[in-house]
């Protein structure tokens, strides 16, 4: 199953892009609270406002993020958006790139630190949100095709709600941030 509106990276340049830290919180937080300024994201950051500039524009040279010149309300005001919903990319597509080492480590390092920081505040969240987050791990015997088949599933599945406009229902919808990591090993 192919996802609609995924940004494959091919090229170490894009690559180096998204795994700095920063530029990783500023692509989420464009895709979960839409278009921004450089000063809503540096306040949202707590990063001054010419740092965040300084990486939506590493961000743009790489075509992560474009202008969205409609929202500006005057000629200085700058918008920012993510140019898709989701991001692709293997380290199998950078053979001997040591640039594809460091993101795939810095990947793995900001999906410990989300998950870490979650269970430092966890009882700061109401008992109900404490009680539906979850976390699973397994192993299981599989071919090259079958975790092909199991790693779209899963993309499916995320892209199903990922992509989706949340209904206007009065419901409390908050960010939720999932993981998936298949890795070869012995238990």
């Amino acid at each position: 199953m192919e996802e609609k509106n995924v940004r494959e990276i091919r090229d170490s340049k894009a690559l180096a892009a998204i795994a700095h830290p920063l530029r990783r919180r500023l692509l989420d937080l464009l895709h979960l609270d839409g278009p921004a300024t450089a000063s809503a994201l540096a306040a949202r950051t707590d990063q001054a406002v010419g740092n965040i500039s300084h990486h939506l524009k590493v961000l743009a040279a790489s075509e992560l993020v474009e202008e969205a010149a409609e929202l500006a309300r005057d000629r200085r005001e700058r918008w920012w958006r993510r140019t898709s919903s989701a991001i692709k990319w293997g380290a199998q597509d950078f053979p001997g790139d040591p640039i594809a080492e460091t993101a795939e480590a810095l990947t793995l390092n900001y999906q410990h630190t989300v998950a870490r920081e979650w269970l430092a505040k966890r009882e700061t969240y109401p008992r109900e949100w404490r009680g539906a987050l979850f976390s699973i791990d397994g192993w299981a015997r599989l071919s090259v095709a079958e975790l092909d088949e199991l790693n779209d599933r899963i993309v499916a599945v995320l892209a199903e709600y990922r992509d989706r406009t949340p209904p206007d229902d009065g419901v409390e919808r908050r960010p939720v941030f999932f993981a998936a990591r298949a890795s070869l090993g012995q238990p």
